[in-house]
């Protein structure tokens, strides 16, 4: 981490900068001085950004480790905070009301721990977005923003909840702005950046990068459902009925009312637009 943080000093002098303090502290190593720590954040997060139960779990432990070798290590308490809240959004706990209180004392307690790291405030928004606190959770994402104007997540985090509060074509310029800033950004982008298209009636659109995300990660089953559907506004049953036969190999504990219950839509109407394309397709 010295290594590091003196090279970034170098870079910065023979670019001649002049940097504010506030500039020069984001400079320094915002992690951790345990690289045991460390390294269990760095595979935890890299578990957690691939969406699947079993890799969650194994998210959650390893950033657990984290927080027990570091207490105050902020970023590893946001990442777990999303662990659980994963558990809760796709029905992965045991204990989905555990889980939720567990998502937000972590978030909040990663606020606490340094109220200027980006990932605390990006992990609150998601968190409040999901209690359905739509104003507060937009505060959060702008916050992570201001903090971190190039982090991707803070763009895309915007996006969701600008979604899920009714302003779906302000959401896709957050979506186009988080990709172009992380040409890697994980896959669940794709799916958010469908459901602001599906949501404005672009369903060709939805479909075409639903289809990229399933070239990436063939094992979900949210993206699938939100494919038939459009398929299911387009017209094209067949391919609508290939796809939720898929969800349900996948997942055989799907649930149409879970997700009607646990997406935070400001205006529940919005999830029926999901439903109209399935039973278009006569799925549902």
């Amino acid at each position: 981490f010295a290594v590091q943080d003196d090279v970034t000093q170098h870079i910065v002098g023979a670019l001649a900068l002049n940097l504010t303090e506030v500039d020069q502290q984001r400079l320094v190593t915002e992690q951790t001085d345990n690289l045991e720590a460390y390294d269990c954040f760095l595979r935890g997060r890299e578990q957690l950004w691939r969406y699947t139960r079993e890799q969650n779990n194994q998210a959650r432990e390893l950033l657990q480790r984290a927080i027990e070798l570091d207490p105050k290590f902020a970023s590893a308490h946001a990442f777990l905070a999303l662990a659980h809240g994963l558990d809760y959004i796709n029905r992965w706990s045991t204990s989905l009301s555990m889980s939720v209180e567990q998502a937000e004392e972590f978030a909040t307690r990663a606020v606490a721990l340094d109220d200027r790291n980006p990932y605390a405030h990006w992990a609150l928004g998601i968190i409040n977005l999901h209690l359905r606190r739509h104003d507060m959770a937009i505060r959060e994402a702008e916050r992570t923003i201001s903090l971190a104007p190039n982090l991707a997540e803070g763009h895309e985090s915007l996006g969701n909840t600008l979604h899920y509060s009714g302003r779906s074509e302000e959401a896709l310029a957050c979506f186009d702005r988080a990709m172009a800033l992380n040409p890697y950004y994980p896959d669940m982008f794709l799916h958010f950046q469908a459901q602001a298209m599906f949501q404005l009636g672009r369903y060709e659109d939805a479909a075409a990068s639903l289809k990229r995300r399933l070239v990436r990660n063939p094992g979900t089953d949210v993206s699938r459902v939100l494919l038939a559907a459009s398929y299911g506004h387009l017209g094209r049953f067949d391919e609508a009925r290939v796809q939720w036969q898929e969800v349900f190999r996948i997942n055989p504990d799907y649930s149409l009312e879970y997700r009607r219950k646990v997406l935070p839509y400001k205006n529940p109407s919005d999830f029926e637009l999901v439903v109209d394309g399935l039973r278009k397709a006569g799925l549902v």
